[in-house]
């Protein structure tokens, strides 16, 4: 495999332009954090790459190698043969699913189901299929409450569920129950049991049946009575892969789930209506919601919507389509503002638009960077959807801003503050970096595709 031309945080200094290497680039990043990953780390969750070990975690419930599932299509699509190889086998020979722990539905669902299901798809290995479908039958009795909403946490050796103690009121939370969708319909797909099918199919009837304020999605949904425990509204944590699930649940479906797509378009038109702002400034941002009391505020997570967005709009009506792209460009372009306005030019896990700032961070608690992907994968949606060399711009400034200031000796890290341009690591390579963060680059930055 030729090595990039450009692989070290010194040789990328003063590039300005992107280069046609750099797909090769990502790809050298990737095969850093996985090469890392698999010496300091390898059957563990994640690697902390400044100690040189492990960490397990407890959001897993006592599986293991939450990386090596996580990364197994990235290796695969970047033909990195041998790793890909290397985490098969670990697959094959490793992975315990004969665990005790308390562990996220969420979590299990979209990092270690969804990862074995895109490794099946991709390669036909039986393994992956027949570990995704054990895997599924584990997460099967947090559905066991009096509404079939799921409870959001799960043992998975004795079945028994709760919700987080944290979630108001006992509920369980609109993104981890409405993100099962894709997946859990391929497991029946896959098994011939249309259990899992119904278990999501009964969630979209509560969320139908139960009344909408001003047509919004609340976060925090009873499992016991299936009303909307508290009305606070957020496109970012909390809230953003549930509508998200929706767009892809009717593409999934050779667009025949027209459900999932009305559901998808009423509640873009709630947000608009209710939830989308401009700054001062001509920034376009989408504020959340308190029981009708706006906090202007995005999260890093709600940077994924301007290529969900996008995505819609290229089903939207054609008086539709074009107003649909305009605002993802708006959105897209106020996330790349929050990565442009800091110091490493990496962005916040929240900005802002009060008190005379924009697209800033304006408490300590909320200037971190954790190797997050959805602001590049907007990117990666409106560079294919758009062909703007822009987008690649972006991607490019990204993949730059992450190996001047997350790579480190042993891997890549997050930063304690994106403000500074000395910032210290958070000793933490996430999973999501390889499955996610990326593949988003690696299309975004340099693809000509």
């Amino acid at each position: 495999m030729t090595e990039p031309s450009f692989h070290s945080a010194s040789r990328l200094q003063g590039i300005q332009h992107i280069p046609v290497s750099g797909p090769l680039v990502c790809l050298e990043m990737m095969k850093f954090a996985w090469d890392n990953y698999k010496q300091y780390a390898l059957g563990k969750n994640e690697l902390r790459p400044l100690t040189k070990n492990g960490h397990i975690g407890n959001m897993f419930g006592g599986l293991r190698g939450a990386t090596v599932v996580d990364a197994l299509d990235t290796l695969y699509i970047m033909e990195l043969e041998e790793e890909f190889q290397e985490a098969k086998k670990w697959v094959e020979k490793s992975f315990d699913l004969n665990v005790n722990g308390e562990a996220s539905l969420f979590e299990v669902n979209i990092r270690y189901i969804g990862g074995l299901l895109a490794a099946y798809y991709l390669t036909g290995e039986e393994v992956f299929k027949s570990k995704a479908l054990e895997l599924g039958e584990k997460l099967l009795p947090a559905f066991n409450t009096p509404t079939g909403i799921p409870r959001g946490v799960i043992n998975l050796g004795s079945g028994m569920s709760w919700s987080w103690g944290w979630a108001s009121a006992g509920s369980s939370i609109l993104a981890e129950f409405g993100t099962l969708h894709l997946e859990f319909l391929h497991l029946s797909e896959l098994s011939g049991n249309p259990v899992f099918a119904e278990k999501v199919m009964n969630i979209r009837k509560v969320l139908n049946r139960v009344e909408k304020p001003q047509g919004l999605y609340p976060n925090f949904l009873s499992p016991v009575t299936g009303n909307w425990v508290q009305h606070h509204v957020s496109i970012g944590g909390l809230g953003d892969s549930f509508y998200e699930y929706l767009i892809k649940s009717w593409l999934m479906s050779d667009k025949k789930d027209s459900e999932a797509k009305k559901m998808y378009d009423d509640a873009l038109e709630a947000i608009e209506k209710h939830l989308v702002k401009k700054s001062a400034g001509g920034l376009t941002y989408i504020a959340e919601w308190r029981g009708g009391i706006l906090d202007h505020k995005m999260g890093h997570l709600a940077c994924f919507s301007g290529g969900m967005i996008a995505l819609g709009a290229e089903h939207a009506g054609e008086g539709r389509k074009r107003h649909y792209m305009d605002l993802a460009a708006e959105i897209t372009n106020t996330c790349h503002e929050s990565y442009a306005r800091s110091d490493t030019k990496l962005g916040p896990e929240a900005f802002r638009f009060d008190t005379g700032t924009e697209a800033m961070a304006t408490r300590l608690s909320e200037r971190y960077y954790i190797l997050r992907p959805e602001v590049v994968e907007s990117y990666m949606y409106m560079w294919r959807l758009t062909h703007d060399p822009k987008y690649r711009q972006w991607g490019w400034e990204a993949v730059k801003a992450l190996e001047k200031h997350c790579r480190v000796e042993a891997g890549f890290s997050g930063i304690r503050d994106v403000y500074t341009t000395t910032p210290t690591h958070d000793n933490m390579q996430q999973s999501f970096f390889l499955a996610e963060t990326l593949k988003c680059d690696a299309s975004s930055a340099g693809s000509r595709r």
